[in-house]
Parts: C-alpha cells; structure tokens; sequence
C-alpha cells in the first residue's frame, strides 16, 4: 500500500513537472511569435515532450494560451483563487474604504507585472478577428466581471456607494478601470511608471464609488 502510494504521488509529481515545462515553452514561445505564430508541434519541441503530451496535459492550442494566462495571472499553478490570495485578502479585511480600493489598485499592478508581456497578444491577435482569441478573450473578460462585481458589492455593502451610484454602475467602472489595455496605454504607450499608475487607479476608483476624498 504505501509502494503504491508512493508510486502515485511520483506520478502526479512528474506530470506536475509536464505540465509546467510546456506552459513556460508556451508562454515564450507565444510572446516571442504571438499566438498565430505558435503551434503545438513548436510548443511540444520546445518543452521537449510528444505533441501528444501537449494534448494530454494541458489541451489544444487555445487551452494550453488559457492556461499559461491563469497560470500568469496568479504567479504559479498553485490552486489558489485570485481573491484568497495576499492582497486580496488584505483589501478585505481593512475597514478603510480608500484603503480598500489603493489595495484593489495593488492587485492590478501585481497582475499586469505578471502579464504585461501577454497583453499585445490579447490586444492585436484579439482586434485581428482570430476565432480562438476572441473567444479566450471573452473567456477572461466574463471571468473580470464576476470579480469587479464582487468588489463592488463588497464596496457597496462595507462602506457605501456614492449618492447615485448602483452597484451594477460601480462594477462597470471597476471592470473599464481595471481593463488590461488601460494599464498597457498608460504603461506601455505613455510610458508612465507602475508607482504612478498605481496611485492614479487607486485614486481614481476611489474617488468615483466613493466621492472625492
């Protein structure tokens, strides 16, 4: 019995391993050569595994950009939801409402460290019309408004909304503010700094679920 056990638990582990070795070679491949430019057959040599292995451990082709972005998004494969993670944790916690939505700003810096790099894809291959990142792109967007819906009932209920303002208008804001492509036209295009950026999100959350400070 423990043989077998340990024979398992060898097994999950090297599949662990599989799996991660070709989420890295997609995810440099798919920055180096975008999403079009990428096959499995390249994703596979690069991992050095069967392209078989790519379908067995992760999927297709827009499975395994699925994944490499969930995996990014969170900075490891660990199944740890985004919003039990540090700093979501903290911004829950704190009773200040300001305070609450400058850790919200930190959660989006955080992640666009981490996906910068896939955010061309997403913006150019996305605009271009192709049917898989369209589709992932609305797959990822959906999944944003879920969390900017929570955030804003979690604001509403905590503190409050500004005289006027639903619920349903706070998380369309969050979920505009929050957009991938805002930070990368500030970021990227402006060539603002990560603390600048940051501090204006906070601010600007804040100022329009609350009220100016």
């Amino acid at each position: 019995m423990t043989t077998r056990r340990y024979q398992s638990t060898v097994r999950a582990e090297q599949a662990r391993a599989t799996r991660q070795r070709v989420l890295d070679a997609a995810r440099a491949l798919f920055i180096r050569r975008g999403y079009t430019g990428t096959t499995v057959e390249a994703i596979a040599a690069r991992a050095q595994v069967s392209v078989q292995t790519v379908y067995n451990t992760v999927g297709g082709k827009a499975a395994v950009l699925k994944a490499v972005y969930d995996a990014t998004i969170a900075g490891d494969t660990e199944p740890i939801p985004m919003i039990e993670r540090p700093t979501a944790r903290a911004m829950l916690a704190t009773d200040d409402a300001r305070e609450c939505l400058a850790l919200y700003a930190r959660m989006g810096r955080e992640i666009h460290e981490r996906i910068g790099p896939l955010v061309p894809i997403l913006l150019t291959e996305g605009a271009a019309g192709d049917r898989e990142v369209r589709g992932f792109i609305d797959a990822i967007e959906n999944e944003r408004a879920i969390g900017t819906a929570g955030v804003a009932r979690h604001v509403a209920e905590r503190f409050g909304l500004r005289a006027g303002l639903s619920v349903e208008e706070a998380a369309d804001v969050l979920w505009t503010l929050t957009a991938p492509d805002v930070v990368h036209r500030l970021v990227r295009r402006r060539r603002w700094t990560l603390d600048r950026f940051e501090h204006w999100l906070g601010e600007t959350m804040a100022d329009t679920l609350l009220g100016p400070a």
